[in-house]
């Protein structure tokens, strides 16, 4: 009997152990997009962007980071050549083919994962640097997490079908602005085109790399769970982008929506440093700013969509009737708060941020949509007190209600927090 307990607990606790508690992807809920400015962290657009997916492929990229952080601490060498096990020769396609007993230049195995996205070359390289697959995909995961990718589980180094591997378009996003910043010698790997291997040439999955103005790498994935994957990274004019997108239909409808993405990622940034003087290096990191508070009130407040803010830092369900607000003006040691005024005609509320420059950027941001009209809205910081110091809202007031009302709707759609803040 005491035995027969034993097992039962050890069965209990492995399930506890192995399921995250989030939960799973949603096979009927696969879409989620993202843009990201590199320079400042700034999230341009976002689309369901914590909901947990299925990387497919783009599981690779992480393959590579470790890949690359092999190379950096000479634990590898570009020409070494890798023994291929049983194991990796009998995985399933899409493959480049290899044949147990014989051996893969880590080069070629890096140039066959950006370009042929090859299922047993990954697990060659797992096997190198891990021992097994199962050790290094362990690996992977325990990277992730020390690069913030809080919501990422990695089973496996080729993005094969496994229900427990999953990740979020934020952290393909963190994972693309990772490989940008700490292995940026090693990115044009990403933009080659074609990779030639045993007399056979293949031709990189991503087609965008001659279509679109700027783009200049990474990764594509594809399985019936996870629909049609894209993270792309392109540059122009000294300013540089990183697109995700998660869950097309098709190849065609995601790269001719990531197309859309990228145009209208950088008209947003051209519009945003028009609007302001902008920062190459900005302290608040929007794009890892994970944690975020919902401040539940009994005051009544108008029932709005509110999703999280492009600097994701929105504190939800925050009442504003009656306060008072601020200007935000600068000073001579930067961002300050004064100059109080009167909160006067109904506003929208796009977020609540730890400093008022952050608050400032994100009214700059909306104000630079000219689709919405809102340039001659007042641009309105409100400090509130908190016990470890202070929150500042980000407002854009002097509205009527039904252009408040409509400005919400959009930004909404669009995965922007917004809430109308009715006249005091």
């Amino acid at each position: 009997m005491k035995r027969i307990l034993i097992l039962v607990l050890a069965i209990v606790m492995g399930i506890s152990l192995s399921a995250p508690v989030w939960g799973k992807p949603n096979p009927q809920n696969k879409y989620a997009s993202l843009i990201i400015d590199v320079d400042s962290l700034e999230i341009l657009h976002a689309r369901k962007i914590d909901g947990l997916r299925y990387p497919a492929s783009l599981t690779k990229m992480m393959t590579l980071y470790l890949v690359f952080d092999a190379l950096e601490r000479g634990e590898l060498s570009l020409d070494e050549p890798m023994l291929i096990s049983a194991r990796a020769s009998r995985t399933p396609p899409g493959r480049l083919g290899l044949r147990a007993g014989r051996t893969i230049t880590v080069e070629q195995a890096i140039q066959a994962l950006t370009v042929k996205s090859a299922n047993d070359v990954a697990v060659v390289l797992a096997e190198r640097l891990g021992g097994s697959e199962k050790e290094f995909a362990g690996l992977m995961t325990q990277k992730a997490k020390a690069l913030g990718m809080q919501r990422t589980v990695f089973r496996n180094a080729n993005g094969l079908p496994d229900e427990g591997q999953f990740t979020t378009a934020r952290d393909m996003g963190k994972l693309a602005e990772a490989l940008l910043r700490t292995h940026r010698k090693y990115y044009p790997y990403f933009s080659q085109k074609t990779f030639s291997y045993k007399g056979r040439t293949y031709i990189n999955h991503n087609t965008l790399l001659d279509k679109v103005d700027g783009v200049d790498g990474f990764k594509t994935g594809y399985t019936n769970a996870s629909g049609y994957n894209l993270v792309l990274s392109a540059e122009r004019g000294g300013r540089r982008l990183i697109a995700v997108v998660l869950g097309g239909a098709s190849g065609r409808s995601r790269d001719t929506h990531m197309a859309d993405l990228i145009e209208r990622g950088f008209n947003v940034k051209k519009q945003v440093d028009k609007n302001r003087n902008i920062q190459k290096k900005i302290g608040q990191f929007a794009l890892n700013a994970d944690e975020r508070k919902i401040v539940r009130v009994k005051a009544p407040i108008p029932k709005t969509n509110t999703i999280h803010a492009y600097t994701l830092r929105a504190a939800h369900n925050m009442t504003g009737n009656g306060a008072n607000t601020v200007r935000v003006v600068q000073g001579a040691n930067g961002m300050r708060v004064s100059t109080r005024v009167a909160n006067q005609g109904w506003a929208i509320q796009v977020g609540a941020f730890s400093t008022a420059a952050a608050a400032k950027r994100a009214n700059l941001l909306v104000k630079a949509d000219a689709s919405l009209e809102l340039l001659s809205a007042e641009e309105i910081i409100i400090p509130v007190k908190r016990s470890a110091g202070f929150i500042y809202r980000a407002r854009l007031g002097q509205l009527n209600h039904a252009h408040a009302e409509n400005v919400c709707k959009t930004l909404a759609q669009q995965g922007q927090a917004c809430l109308v803040v009715a006249p005091s």
